[in-house]
């Protein structure tokens, strides 16, 4: 399983692990089942009412209009879907993977179209051999889709514990020092935590120094510590204050 670095809009590297093919190919055939069980529920349908009699009365192109008609939900069921789950299938959220861009932006519907469209090559030629081969050699788990809508699908079953999340502990006599914490949201404690965690680990100072810059530029905050380590950890803390005794 690869890792996939996603640069933020906030410039800050994220890493992530790439769906497995095995993973992908588990929501394939989940999804393929549901495509599947309303084809069959369709057909019950059809053949209950007797409405094949009226094929008989029609001509050729509007039987082929009528069985595409039905067959439209098939054709644009990953599209609609992953547009509506935000990159996510029934199939990609029963695995937990998920499609995301790797310039750090929200996947939109041209992302999702553009992979839909290349599905053609990908999956329904050669029944997806194509676009097994292509994820297994491409560095970041990218079949042809994804190369060209600048997405690739992550997993989501990393392991989380209390050092993952944006929960400090604090003490209940906790004094909280800058109440302009509240200017950030959770997602943007979370990449700072994470980004300070693994910047701390690597003793890489340049990095937790312009992440304390750019805590300064968003919130107007001034480090009044004069230390970026110490700085940083009484942020997580004020915002866990805040947030919950909000």
């Amino acid at each position: 399983m690869s890792e996939l670095s996603i640069n933020t809009t906030q410039n800050v590297k994220i890493n992530f692990k790439a769906a497995s093919v095995g993973e992908r190919i588990g929501a394939y055939f989940i999804d393929l089942l549901i495509k599947i069980a309303y084809g069959v529920v369709v057909f019950m349908i059809f053949f209950s009412l007797n409405l094949e009699k009226l094929f008989d009365k029609l001509d050729q192109w509007s039987v082929m209009s009528v069985i595409l008609f039905f067959y439209f939900p098939i054709m644009i069921y990953s599209i609609t879907l992953e547009s509506i789950l935000e990159g996510q299938t029934i199939g990609k959220k029963v695995l937990k993977i998920k499609v995301v861009k790797i310039d750090g932006y929200q996947a939109g519907f041209g992302d999702y179209l553009m992979r839909w469209f290349f599905r053609l090559i990908d999956v329904t030629i050669f029944n997806g051999i194509v676009a097994i081969v292509i994820v297994i050699i491409s560095k970041k788990g990218q079949r042809l889709g994804d190369m060209a809508a600048g997405t690739s699908v992550i997993t989501l079953k990393n392991n989380i514990n209390i050092s993952h999340t944006i929960i400090e502990e604090i003490g209940s006599t906790y004094v909280p020092t800058y109440p302009l914490v509240i200017k950030l949201s959770d997602n943007d404690m979370r990449i700072i935590k994470e980004t300070f965690q693994r910047a701390a680990k690597k003793n890489d100072y340049e990095t937790i120094q312009k992440l304390v810059s750019k805590i300064e530029t968003v919130t107007g905050i001034k480090n009044q510590s004069g230390d970026s380590h110490d700085f940083i950890r009484v942020i997580l803390k004020d915002y866990n204050f805040y947030t919950q005794n909000m």
